[in-house]
């Protein structure tokens, strides 16, 4: 139940995010470069929190 409360809070994230994206930098050319910024930064923020997540677990 509480991993699909995460699904939705992530896919409403997605979104949001690619929404954001799009205005800051535009939908020109199809948007591939809008959807490379979004992929940068959605894999920059999962490996610092996959990194903090590790740290906190070392601490157990």
């Amino acid at each position: 139940m509480i991993g699909g409360f995460g699904l939705v809070a992530a896919l409403a994230w997605n979104d949001a995010i690619q929404t954001l994206v799009k205005s800051v930098f535009g939908d020109k050319s199809g948007g591939i470069i809008a959807k490379f910024i979004y992929a940068l930064l959605v894999t920059a923020l999962l490996a610092i929190v996959s990194m903090k997540i590790g740290r906190e677990e070392q601490k157990k």
